[in-house]
């Protein structure tokens, strides 16, 4: 599988190098904000060996995100099969980024890259995304790439106990939607 690149970024597969840097990620609770519980090292490397196995069977998967300039590992963005507890099915868009990468495009930059990845090398019709309903910003991502919300099919996360975690909403965009 070969790297995809934008402008700015390269996404490609995890390094581990990649470990340190993405387990501050998942000890950040502004990056955990609406993902759940922090993860510790071990869970954190757990979640980058399962990553790289689904890539091995699929072809596809999270790809760690790079900014080209400087090599700085900066998070992950790519396609996942929606889990098998989900009320839908299909292929999901996701993106997660550090801090001190947000506000700057690399999601919606990534994402796009990621869609046309999705859609002309894997010929998928659809992808959709899944966010909670309090996450304005990966929704604002959402809408950014083209993607139309489907409130007939928000869900509580049947994973998540009560609370602010637990309402989600889905995003979809067809194969040949003009971004």
């Amino acid at each position: 599988m070969a790297e995809l690149r934008t402008d700015r970024l390269v996404l490609r597969r995890w390094r581990d190098s990649d470990l340190g840097p993405w387990a501050a990620m998942n000890a950040d609770p502004e990056v955990r904000e609406h993902l759940g519980d922090l993860l510790d090292r071990e869970q954190s490397d757990a979640s980058v060996a399962r990553f790289q196995a689904e890539f091995e069977q699929r072809g596809y998967g999270w790809w760690a995100v790079e900014v080209q300039a400087t090599g700085e590992f900066i998070g992950f963005a790519g396609l996942d099969q929606v889990d098998d507890y989900m009320p839908f099915t299909g292929v999901e868009i996701g993106w997660r980024l550090a801090r001190p990468a947000w506000g700057q495009g690399y999601a919606t930059e990534a994402a796009l890259r990621v869609l046309a990845y999705g859609f002309d090398a894997l010929e998928l019709p659809e992808i959709l995304a899944v966010t909670t309903a309090s996450n304005l910003r990966s929704q604002a991502v959402m809408r950014r790439i083209g993607m139309t919300r489907e409130p007939a099919e928000d869900f509580d996360d049947p994973t998540v106990p009560e609370g602010p975690l637990r309402p989600n909403v889905v995003y979809r965009i067809a194969r040949g939607t003009s971004i």
